[in-house]
């Protein structure tokens, strides 16, 4: 799968110590120029669909699963991979110096009719809820959060808007 970006966050000087290794699956479903995303309230940010894939799980089908449980999407169909990116981060694993994860991006087809979600608590603690949005719409609401460095914002919302960037590019503007 080929290499979207490589990011380093800006608080790490060196990459060392002991690692915490992770790797997500990430949907992109497209309608016209509207995009499924995962709103979440307490960063006021958008994001793709998709999470962690557990270690002996397949991709495509943690992928499956995760899809379903944050969106209630059925008939879950994975047309082709986008591409991966590969990222260095703080974290907040107790024995872990730093996060290496790792998102892999596939471009999907659903039946347009969600179901209820299966988010886990701290999902819905966190406000996550499933929008169909303009892509624009996005990308500009996340730039602007980025740009305003909100305390609250998270980790994932710059790699979140590189990839809403390249998806309005190569899959939307083509």
């Amino acid at each position: 799968m080929r290499l979207l970006k490589k990011m380093i966050h800006k608080d790490i000087t060196q990459i060392t110590g002991e690692i915490f290794e992770r790797k997500a699956a990430r949907a992109i479903i497209l309608d016209g120029n509207k995009i499924l995303l995962m709103y979440t309230k307490r960063y006021n940010d958008y994001s793709f669909p998709g999470g962690g894939v557990e270690p002996d799980e397949e991709l495509t089908h943690g992928l499956k699963r995760e899809l379903n449980e944050e969106t209630g999407a059925k008939d879950i169909e994975i047309i082709k991979e986008f591409g991966m990116l590969d990222e260095y981060r703080p974290t907040h694993y107790e024995g872990y110096d730093l996060m290496h994860m790792i998102s892999y991006f596939y471009v999907c087809t659903i039946n347009k009719e969600l179901g209820k979600p299966k988010l886990e608590d701290y999902e819905i603690s966190n406000g996550m809820t499933p929008i169909w949005i303009d892509i624009d719409e996005a990308i500009n609401h996340n730039i602007k959060l980025i740009q305003s460095k909100d305390s609250k914002m998270g980790l994932s919302v710059e790699r979140e808007t590189i990839v809403l960037n390249l998806i309005k590019d190569e899959l939307i503007n083509k």
